[in-house]
């Protein structure tokens, strides 16, 4: 009922300097895999698949300055995941925010006697995107054109990726070099070209895609009828390709193996902060 009196509540996230740092669900993934220790059961005690939890991480470590959550291989237990000194700092401040965030709602809601009516306006203020892709970096350059700008944007390990937008935008965006950006990029845009092949062979082919950042493949989840390719770049930031279960076989696509994620720059989307 539009008259019904209704509790605030609020979901917490943290920013730092690049934007978005995680979600509260998220948050309290890392305070679960700093507890128990392990990445399966810290999914299971926030209700999030295994994959889904490689995917917040993922996402995590690529928009922290420092990566979060790192793996280590090897040893009696056969490598393991844990937090860094970032991610356990994170944690720290998580833990202390939505303590004093609870006293504040608490405090909040004594005094005031808000309706559904009023607060559903309110409650349009988060948007979350679809693409499984997401970037931090700056602006390395932009090089104008008559309708659409390209603008490089250098991601933490150095590498660059392209981005092809309108001009409008760019000014929108007030985009310059310098300006800190989030990129988007769904998987299904990304290809995978193997690095292992003959070198000779490899530099005499050309492609129109204008992005191709070159890394390891860090895992390969297979689904009914695609699979999906995570790469590891310099600097701890992924990038994930939706391809054919067909194409995975063929290209016989395995952990560790050098490979390009490859896409177009008119398949980037761009955001920054007013």
């Amino acid at each position: 009922m539009a008259g019904d009196s209704i509790k605030v509540d609020s979901a917490l996230t943290l920013r730092g300097v690049r934007g978005l740092a995680a979600s509260e669900r998220w948050l309290e993934l890392l305070a679960q895999l700093e507890q128990k220790r392990s990445i399966v059961r810290a999914a299971k005690a926030v209700g999030l698949s295994y994959k889904a939890a490689w995917d917040a991480i993922d996402t995590m470590n690529n928009l922290a300055e420092q990566a979060l959550v790192e793996r280590s291989a090897g040893g009696r237990g056969g490598g393991g995941t844990r937090l860094t000194a970032s991610g356990e700092q994170l944690v720290r401040t998580y833990q202390l925010v939505r303590q004093e965030n609870s006293l504040f709602l608490q405090r909040l809601n004594q005094q005031l006697g808000a309706t559904a009516g009023e607060l559903r306006l309110l409650g349009r203020i988060g948007m979350r995107s679809s693409a499984r892709n997401q970037f931090s970096g700056t602006v390395a350059r932009v090089r104008a054109g008559a309708v659409n700008d390209e603008i490089e944007v250098e991601l933490k390990g150095g590498q660059r990726l392209t981005a092809l937008i309108t001009c409008e935008s760019t000014q929108q965006l007030a985009l310059a070099r310098g300006v800190a950006v989030v990129a988007w990029v769904k998987a299904s845009s990304v290809m995978i070209a193997c690095e292992d092949e003959d070198v000779s062979a490899r530099s005499s082919m050309r492609l129109s895609a204008r992005n191709r950042l070159r890394g390891q493949i860090a895992r390969l989840v297979n689904g009914a009828v695609s699979t999906e390719v995570v790469v590891a770049l310099p600097g701890g930031t992924t990038v994930a390709a939706s391809i054919t279960k067909t194409s995975a076989r063929e290209l016989r696509l395995r952990a560790g193996m050098r490979v390009s994620a490859i896409f177009q720059a008119s398949s980037v989307i761009l955001g920054a902060w007013g």
